[in-house]
């Protein structure tokens, strides 16, 4: 009779059985994290302030304040402003991602989720998902605000759903990179307090909200590098022209490449905790 001696758990630590998770598991799991943000929402409906009423405080208050100077008047600046609202409120929404997530952390939620025959992947990816529908609010009220304000874009309704499709591409695309940050910091406050230093100079040095041939020339070899500019004309150009030119490719490149590189990183810190 033979005898196997196990090795005991360390002192504080108790394991868990692991077992094999197929991808139609992990993927079903993520969903039913997906579905948990959502509910999220349901409960906390103060979650979704930020992507309901920011859209329409800064289109009234840009456009009524610098309409006049910028285009001469306020339905000349719409085609230019709608755009650039469109891709800075969506953007800055990406930044809840990481902040909502250090606080699940924080809370002890993701550590419940680890004696859960889930796959672990699922509560970060579910976390990602669930965002995608604040950024379709998001333009969708941006761009209904828009339409009462007198925005009658000329690419038609297939330029539209491009326009919107792109900016929540490319803010899931940055989601990521506040989901390592929500990862590696210790707090959410610290998450969104570096988050918005980050976000903030890109989207207002840019050319979202006035043309930059209007700004010094020092400023204008930033703003003509600063992806968020391209992001606005591409969104210019479809919602506007029903055009797609290269602003449009170089921005769906920049999401990608974004991803290519924060996502495995993103995994392999959260994996590390998880």
């Amino acid at each position: 009779m033979t005898t196997t001696l196990t090795k005991p758990a360390p002192a504080g630590r108790t394991l868990t059985p692991q077992r094999h998770i197929s991808i139609q598991q992990s993927v079903a799991n993520s969903l039913t994290m997906a579905y948990r943000g959502l509910l999220k929402f349901k409960h906390n409906p103060e979650q979704l302030f930020d992507v309901v009423f920011q859209p329409v405080i800064f289109t009234l208050m840009f456009a009524y304040i610098f309409g006049g100077a910028v285009s001469g008047d306020v339905d000349s600046y719409l085609p230019l402003i709608i755009p650039g609202i469109l891709a800075q409120t969506v953007i800055t929404t990406s930044i809840v991602t990481g902040t909502q997530l250090r606080e699940d952390m924080d809370k002890g939620v993701f550590d419940r989720f680890k004696s859960l025959p889930i796959a672990r992947i699922s509560p970060l990816a579910g976390a990602l998902l669930a965002d995608v529908v604040r950024y379709f609010i998001a333009t969708v009220i941006t761009f209904a605000t828009g339409f009462a304000m007198g925005y009658r874009p000329e690419g038609g309704v297939l330029g539209i759903l491009g326009a919107g499709a792109l900016v929540i591409f490319t803010a899931w695309a940055i989601s990521w990179i506040f989901a390592l940050m929500g990862v590696l910091m210790n707090k959410a406050s610290s998450v969104q307090g570096i988050s918005m230093m980050i976000l903030f100079p890109l989207t207002f040095l840019s050319n979202a909200f006035v043309p930059v041939d209007t700004m010094p020339g020092w400023l204008q070899s930033f703003v003509n590098v600063n992806p968020v500019s391209h992001l606005v004309t591409a969104v210019r150009e479809l919602a506007n022209n029903g055009h797609v030119g290269i602003h449009v490719l170089w921005s769906i490149l920049g999401a990608v490449i974004v991803v290519a590189v924060v996502a495995p990183l993103t995994v392999k810190a959260y994996m590390r905790k998880a």
